[in-house]
């Protein structure tokens, strides 16, 4: 098992890794809307969530993976009318590749913010 680190996502404000690599897959810790200078992106719901795939692109790729080796991610929304918003921009970031997914309404996050995502992919490290 090996955890990962990187400045190209905000680092971790409690006791958990960016991610850990074990027997070939990579699990992300949730990412959320924040700069990986730790600014919170307050904009729209489109700007945050596409904050958020910069976040797990990054942690993906300091594991030797990416968004197309993705088999499964979790979304957490605190208000399901932003589910369609949410989903063009997930949408635009995988493109072709449609990996497993799960879309779940939560009362808070992290922050307060509106949206987390957290992944499962393969990796080549």
């Amino acid at each position: 098992m090996n955890y990962v680190e990187t400045d190209k996502a905000p680092a971790a404000f409690g006791p958990y890794a960016q991610a850990v690599t074990v027997n070939g897959f990579i699990y992300t810790s949730g990412q959320i809307p924040i700069t990986p200078e730790g600014q919170l992106i307050e904009g729209s719901i489109v700007d945050q969530t596409n904050q958020v795939f910069a976040n797990v692109k990054g942690v993906l790729e300091a594991a030797g993976s990416s968004l197309d080796k993705v088999v499964k991610a979790t979304v957490f929304i605190t208000n399901m009318d932003d589910f369609a918003a949410i989903n063009e921009v997930y949408a635009k970031h995988f493109g072709s590749h449609t990996p497993a997914r799960s879309c779940v309404e939560v009362s808070r996050l992290p922050k307060d913010v509106n949206v987390e995502i957290e992944v499962i992919a393969l990796t080549t490290k």
